[in-house]
């Protein structure tokens, strides 16, 4: 008996110190509880999919509840066996599928417990296309009754849609990370262990319960999207001056994009090629004498939260009805043409630069902006492009900021360029994979030069503009090359010369997402409230707009002089320098809501705003920490089994004792 005993015990303890033996190999090289740590979890990189809210629901993934979720990982080929809910890991071509059968499937969306979507390089060449957009971006905007049309024909639609559980594009490190970490766990995988993703994508309005905007501004666990739109004029407008002000040209572009995943938004194409081509033109223009001598002002504005229901577009209206600070020296009444650029970064075919004027009316205005864009292909003739008028048989102008001001305004003249004419050219419309590769320089170049020689033809007002005079506004082609590189790539990203001579950046990869507003909106917001990307528009325009100061340039120490001046690059040496420029900060937030005493309000639909009224007022979840890690665990079986075996040790060890002891004491008597 007492053999049988010790037998079953040695068996048990080999068999429960087993376990360990997996991490012998390191054991060695632990010298404290981090390195335990770092040994057994290991964290991954990746861009979340966050939660989102409007007047009526939510869109976006989260946690289900309060807590962490930790799920197996499974491949995708492998998710029609999984029998629990599990972190299904995916390639980025299986990645709309994968969607689009969690929207058709109740059943498997419930064994669907997160999403790890692995990168790839050069992926655009492979993929037809992917946009997680609808087939008509923010269509309930329309100026026209045919929202059925489809602009974006490869768009899903899938970005719209309510996730109950995370989702996480790996970055390329990440991506690196995991594959180690399961491949070493393979190699040592026992049948009861298993690779686990731990997400934290815990979200405040999860977890207090608010689902909507209304609700969630009310409880204080979301902030409204938004942030700061910039416009400048060229030359500065002379705001003391009594001489009767000038018609102005207004051309304008965004700055802000959408994707899936919160900070993985470039819109290389879509919208940042447009702001690129802006901001070449104004540097252009900007080297030109007699520019006050023009019979029109140009301005130039630079809208965020355009992705997001013409945030910036729609608040820069309402500021100019109010007549505030934002807008001290613009006149809504004299905007007499408004030109858009929008996406032209793929206007290349064939080493052709093709673009197209999309118009709304036919009027004398409109009529003039289009012969000045043909004017200027003709003044560019060895530059090889080509301007066309949009197909007639389109519905109307497509997805833009125009659509703001013509809803105020439906009898202003209005163009928007673009590289396409019925459909987007842009196969990955909203989508992280609108990237650097998926725009060419040339055809940005192409796109500024035009609006630049169109500008000043328009201004000028005279029939006919000297080619002389055409051929002296240059597009920098080394300063678009520059820009590209700053605002859509990490190297060198917003750490480039150029960003650096004018701000100090917060981060490096430059992300086009459009943020929420942090505080009461105001004309002079603190520096801290607004993103990288709006502070340098605002410093380089107030640079390139800027004319020298009578007394020479000074630096801010001591404070500039009146509204007339601006203090630049105040953020690289703490001194700045002021210029006179007309440069300023609008907010851009929705129009449906008011601050008041530290708190957001829905405001009540206006009948006269129609664009208000379908406003869908966009708010982004609070939350503490986001992040993910994996690690090994043992199944609940195994569990169970070393606890049977625990409590089976501790009775035959209760039993081998007694027995031991009856054996001794019978022992004792014999002697």
């Amino acid at each position: 008996m007492a053999l049988t005993v010790f037998s079953l015990f040695f068996f048990f303890l080999s068999f429960t110190f087993h376990l360990p033996s997996c991490f012998s190999g390191q054991s060695s090289s632990m010298e404290s509880v981090p390195d335990l740590q770092n040994t057994m979890y290991a964290s991954i990189d990746g861009y979340p999919c966050v939660r989102l809210m409007n007047l009526s629901g939510t869109i976006g993934c989260s946690n289900p509840g309060r807590d962490k979720v930790v799920a197996p990982i499974v491949r995708f080929e492998n998710v029609d066996r999984i029998a629990e809910p599990s972190a299904v890991l995916v390639s980025l071509d299986e990645f709309p599928t994968l969607f689009t059968r969690i929207s058709d499937d109740s059943s498997f969306a419930s064994k669907v417990g997160g999403v790890l979507v692995e990168p790839s390089t050069d992926f655009q060449k492979k993929l037809k296309g992917f946009s997680p957009d609808q087939k008509f971006p923010q269509a309930q905007f329309a100026l026209y009754h045919n929202t059925s049309y489809e602009w974006n024909p490869i768009g899903s639609g899938i970005m719209w849609k309510s996730y109950n559980f995370p989702v996480f594009l790996l970055t390329e490190s990440g991506s690196k990370t995991l594959q180690e970490f399961v491949t070493k766990n393979e190699d040592t995988k026992k049948s009861y262990t298993s690779n686990v993703a731990e997400f934290d994508l815990v979200m405040q309005t999860v977890k207090s319960g608010t689902h909507d905007s209304e609700s969630c501004l009310k409880e204080e666990t979301c902030l409204p999207l938004g942030g700061y739109s910039v416009w400048s004029s060229l030359p500065p407008i002379n705001i003391s001056s009594l001489q009767r002000s000038k018609p102005i040209l207004l051309t304008v572009a965004s700055m802000d994009s959408a994707s899936f995943f919160r900070d993985k938004s470039l819109g290389a194409d879509s919208p940042i090629s447009g702001l690129i081509a802006l901001l070449a033109a104004v540097d252009a223009l900007s080297h030109l004498d007699g520019l006050g001598d023009l019979s029109k002002q140009l301005v130039f504005a630079v809208f965020t939260g355009e992705a997001w229901g013409y945030l910036g577009s729609r608040r820069f209206l309402v500021e100019l009805d109010m007549h505030s600070d934002a807008v001290h020296g613009l006149n809504q009444t004299l905007i007499e043409t408004v030109i858009e650029i929008g996406s032209v970064g793929k206007g290349l075919s064939q080493g052709v630069k093709n673009f197209f004027a999309h118009t709304k009316g036919d009027s004398s205005a409109t009529n003039q902006t289009v012969a000045a864009l043909k004017r200027a292909q003709e003044s560019l003739i060895s530059e090889n492009i080509k301007i066309a008028s949009a197909s007639a048989s389109n519905p109307g102008i497509p997805p833009s900021s125009l659509m703001s001001f013509l809803e105020k305004n439906p009898a202003i003249s209005g163009v928007v360029l673009e590289d396409f004419d019925s459909v987007f050219v842009n196969k990955f419309y909203h989508s992280h994979l609108d990237d650097l590769s998926n725009v060419n320089s040339s055809a940005v170049v192409a796109a500024a030069s035009l609006i630049a020689r169109t500008l000043y033809m328009l201004a000028s007002e005279t029939e006919d503009v000297q080619n002389s005079t055409l051929a002296a506004i240059n597009v920098n082609v080394s300063l678009v090359e520059q820009l590209l590189g700053c605002l859509l790539d990490c190297d060198p990203g917003l750490s480039c010369e150029l960003v650096k001579k004018y701000i100090s950046p917060m981060s490096t990869c430059p992300s086009h997402y459009v943020g929420v507003i942090l505080d009461e909106p105001s004309s002079a917001p603190y520096a801290g409230y607004i993103n990288d990307v709006p502070r340098f528009i605002w410093n380089f325009l107030a640079d390139r707009t800027s004319i020298p100061r009578e007394n020479n340039i000074s630096d801010c120490q001591h404070g500039c002089n009146g509204r007339d001046e601006v203090c630049v690059k105040a953020e690289t040496d703490g001194k700045g320098v002021c210029v006179l420029s007309t440069t300023r900060y609008v907010p851009a937030y929705s129009t449906r809501l008011k601050f008041e005493s530290g708190v957001w309000n829905v405001l009540p639909p206006n009948s006269s705003d129609k664009m208000g009224v379908v406003d869908p007022v966009w708010t982004e979840s609070n939350w503490n920490t986001i992040g993910m890690r994996v690690y090994t665990v043992q199944n609940a079986a195994y569990d169970r089994l070393v606890l049977f075996g625990g409590i089976t040790l501790t009775v035959f060890a209760y039993l081998a004792i007694a027995t031991a002891r009856a054996f001794f004491n019978k022992a004792m008597k014999r002697d």
